[in-house]
């Protein structure tokens, strides 16, 4: 059950300068995405600062972004928690609004064993039948899922693909050999399309995709298609633009980089702070030389 073979955009959540959301410029956005090859939109993401969003807003942003696709591409809702009942309800709440499939993230701070994520995801995936991508990101959550718990979470039915934000080449390896079709592989890191896509896997769910969706798109296309040199060359070509954009702490980057491209999609809110000058001057030096900016 792919939910999508492609480009999915972790998309940004833009804020007014009151602080609010501004739905009216994430449906613009999302226009803009899909109009430009975006394959899927991810909403409330940890581009989409899900973290620090009322549980009011999540779901508006979700409805939103239902809304404007109209069924154009699926919309994948982050709905996941540290507190799997929490999970459940944002989860059938999505489900209800439309969402295509939700992405959940592992249980973060007050983290959980192995043992512990596969009841946790599979709680979620029980009392909500709508297709399910989990996400891998230790980093953030300091959790890793490891090789034999995705190999666990395979064999439940509506969990379908996993965004692998490990770095872990050979982890990803390990899982696409033991998984199989059983699930889904995304790359997680911007840094790492064509190699994940040489292991077997999907697309990926991508940060860079806010600001260049046919270009991410044509990373995965052209490899699909067989033209791995091109799709190579593309990776390669963004390379730079990508470190930048994880400079700093996720989604600052991004959001001064559309910032800069005339978007108006506003600050993070707290605890992330406005973009340092001096990785501002480099960003936006890298856009120049790319022509993302006059």
């Amino acid at each position: 059950m792919t939910i999508f073979e492609g480009s999915g955009v972790a998309i940004v959540t833009p804020f007014n300068a009151d602080g609010s959301v501004n739905y009216n410029k994430l449906a613009e956005l999302i226009d803009f995405q899909i109009e430009n090859g975006t394959d899927s939109i991810v909403i409330c993401g940890t581009t989409g600062e899900a973290p620090t969003l009322t549980h009011d807003e999540h779901i508006k942003c979700i409805a939103t972004a239902v809304e404007t696709t109209n069924k154009r591409v699926p919309v994948v809702a982050g709905t996941g928690s540290n507190d799997t009942a929490y999970g459940v309800k944002l989860t059938r709440e999505a489900k209800e609004i439309g969402a295509d499939a939700t992405l959940q993230i592992t249980p973060y701070y007050n983290k959980c064993t192995q043992n512990g994520l596969v009841a946790h995801f599979t709680e979620i995936a029980k009392a909500a039948d709508i297709p399910m991508i989990v996400y891998s990101v230790a980093s953030r959550t300091g959790v890793n899922i490891d090789v034999s718990t995705a190999v666990k979470l395979s064999k439940i039915d509506n969990i379908v693909g996993i965004k692998e934000a490990s770095g872990n080449i050979s982890q990803i390896a390990d899982i696409a050999n033991q998984c199989g079709e059983n699930l889904d592989i995304y790359s997680g890191n911007d840094d790492q399309i064509t190699p994940l896509l040489s292991l077997g896997g999907k697309g990926v769910i991508s940060v860079i995709a806010n600001i260049l969706p046919q270009e991410t798109h044509d990373i995965v296309r052209t490899f699909l298609d067989g033209d791995v040199e091109k799709s190579k060359e593309l990776q390669l070509k963004y390379l730079d633009l990508v470190h930048l954009l994880f400079s700093e702490v996720n989604p600052i980057p991004v959001k001064a980089a559309l910032n800069m491209m005339g978007w108006d999609v506003g600050n993070c809110r707290l605890p992330l702070t406005p973009m340092e000058e001096s990785h501002s001057k480099l960003l936006k030096a890298e856009m120049e030389r790319l022509k993302l900016i006059p």
